[in-house]
């Protein structure tokens, strides 16, 4: 049940941030929700190799490179799913950004725990 949660937070946060027109564009809810689905598996599988390739350019700039993989996970997952759009990398890592924000503060209101 908090799996289902979490991806319907996760869900609405990328359609929340997409209705804010910056760069974001998703054709419908149903696209919002595979995109969502498959932005965990991102997550969950390249964002780590990433990581791990890009360690010596993250410490070099104290972390803040991790933004531009949050980034580069969202476009990756946009050229993924039909009917999600991410206009450019700047767009996609403020849109992180702002989805991280809006994820956390919805998943505090509905009590959804990790």
């Amino acid at each position: 049940m908090r799996f289902l949660a979490r991806w319907l937070i996760s869900a609405f946060s990328i359609y929340i941030i997409a209705s804010l027109s910056i760069g974001v564009n998703v054709e419908s809810f149903k696209a919002t929700l595979v995109a969502a689905a498959i932005l965990g598996i991102v997550n969950t599988i390249i964002k780590p190799i990433l990581v791990i390739f890009t360690l010596p350019i993250t410490i070099m700039t104290l972390g803040l490179f991790t933004f531009v993989i949050n980034g580069i996970t969202l476009l990756i997952t946009s050229g993924i799913v039909g009917g999600f759009y991410v206009s450019n990398i700047f767009a996609a890592i403020v849109a992180s950004v702002l989805i991280s924000i809006v994820n956390m503060i919805l998943t505090n209101l509905v009590g959804v725990e990790k």
